[in-house]
């Protein structure tokens, strides 16, 4: 967790704020993230499972690599889109986002939590994009950033979380192989639409960090100075 300043509050404050609002297909919310993933094989086939015992792999392997996992995920109605790429600059992160205004032609705007990573701006879009496409994007995405070192605020951690446990909790040794396991994983869930509910509110963090907010904490400062 970062400094607990009045930065950190006013970003914080905005993320559950926007947590809070109803559903706008106007003005659609979507929390951001991405993930490496270390592509491992095996170096001996794996022993087929049998009736009641679970399947055996031998203890070496082969690394090939790895890959990021690009996520964007929409808690409110359940829809996701995940995209695999060989590396994690300012490019990729441009063409994904491209891609998720493709999703969203009659949204106004696109509301995107994300993390503090320097490509994560509208600059990636000017710098990998034509410029008449970059404009366009730079206009579309309403951007909003949880504070520093604090991704827990972030939903598409939530949703990243549930990639690791439920897909990618195994040895995958190409990227090919593990895009289609990914791409397999998040049909499933976006055709059972899949929400994320958000619990901590404005109030709860009111509560939970009162004598950290500035104001709050200079006040104690000065009485603790007075005695």
């Amino acid at each position: 967790m970062g400094a607990l300043d009045a930065n950190y509050f006013a970003r914080l404050e905005n993320i559950l704020w926007l947590y809070e609002q109803s559903y706008d297909p106007k003005r659609v919310l979507l929390c951001f993230d991405e993930r490496p993933c270390f592509l491992i094989d095996n170096v001996l086939t794996p022993v087929p499972m049998e009736s009641g015992k679970s399947k055996r792999e031998h203890h070496e392997y082969v690394k090939n690599g790895s890959c990021t996992v690009f996520v964007a995920v929409e808690p409110l109605s359940g829809m996701r889109i995940i995209k695999v790429y060989k590396r994690r600059t300012g490019k990729e992160y441009a063409l994904f986002m491209r891609e998720v205004a493709k999703h969203y032609p009659e949204a106004e705007k696109i509301v995107l939590v994300q993390d503090n990573l320097a490509t994560h701006s509208t600059a990636s879009f000017y710098a990998h994009l034509k410029p008449q496409i970059a404009h366009k994007l730079a206009l579309k995405f309403e951007m909003h950033f949880t504070p520093v070192r604090s991704s827990w605020l972030n939903m598409a951690e939530i949703e990243l979380s549930a990639l690791s446990r439920q897909c990618l909790n195994r040895r995958i040794g190409s990227q090919e192989r593990l895009e289609t396991e990914v791409l397999a994983w998040v049909k499933a869930r976006n055709k059972a639409k899949v929400k994320i509910t958000w619990q901590f509110s404005i109030q709860a963090a009111r509560g939970k960090f009162k004598n950290h907010y500035p104001l709050e904490k200079a006040k104690r400062s000065k009485v603790n100075k007075g005695k």
